[in-house]
């Protein structure tokens, strides 16, 4: 009796330890495949932003040649860093491997119309926040939405500066708003953001005449700035 229940145990610890083999080489294998698959996506990825960056360099007729020289050599370690950033985001949006863009759908209209006729409600809420440098902020344009960052942040002449735009003030009384009042000439708004202002900025959503037209590839720093935006909390960058 002692001698079964010995062969037994032995048994079923010779099956344990088999469950334990197959188990870690099916987790190998998983892991393996993740692997090789996000090795594939990456490789999708950089191709399909070289091709666009590349296009866009050789339209570009006012580059001078050191720019353009300096640009390539950069290119690699941009393009790279971007793929990795869309592949590890943390997002609602689906990521279109081929096209390295992101992926939503169009809403109709404009999804800044509403907020262009209440310019004071948008200062308000930049106004209340505890902003940060390097916050992911939308800047509404004529037929479309992009994304940029603040980079400084004066409190006393209440407004802010983003990297690309420029000053917006948060105030409609200050005397010194004349580039504000050169941008707003020109179509550029500061927005607030939300997740329909925020997802057609990510994904080139574009209108004209009041009609979706056709999606506005973003530049490789748009895609950078898309992947650092903290979908459950505009008001705060993303931590990883």
């Amino acid at each position: 009796m002692g001698y079964f229940i010995f062969t037994q145990q032995s048994s079923m610890l010779k099956l344990s330890a088999s469950l334990k083999v197959v188990i870690k080489f099916m987790v190998t294998q998983s892991l393996l495949w993740q692997s090789q698959q996000q090795s594939s996506d990456f490789a999708e990825l950089c191709n399909a932003l070289y091709e666009r960056e590349l296009t866009a360099l050789a339209r570009d007729e006012n580059v001078i040649l050191t720019s353009l020289q300096n640009r390539i050599k950069s290119l690699p370690h941009y393009v790279k860093r971007t793929a990795f950033a869309l592949l590890n985001a943390q997002t609602p949006l689906e990521l279109d491997i081929q096209n390295a863009s992101w992926s939503a759908k169009q809403g109709n209209a404009h999804p800044s119309i509403s907020q262009l006729s209440d310019d004071e409600n948008v200062m308000t809420w930049y106004r209340n926040q505890s902003l940060v440098l390097g916050l992911v902020v939308p800047i509404g344009l004529n037929s479309h939405i992009v994304l940029d960052s603040i980079d400084r942040i004066d409190r006393e002449k209440q407004r802010i500066r983003t990297n690309v735009y420029g000053w917006f003030y948060l105030t409609t009384n200050s005397s010194d708003n004349h580039e504000d009042s050169e941008l707003l000439k020109n179509g550029v708004n500061l927005l607030k953001p939300t997740k329909k202002i925020m997802t057609a900025a990510c994904a080139g959503h574009c209108w004209q005449n009041s009609r979706k037209s056709q999606p506005i590839m973003p530049s490789l720093r748009e895609l950078l700035l898309s992947c650092t935006i903290n979908w459950r909390n505009f008001k705060q960058p993303r931590v990883n």
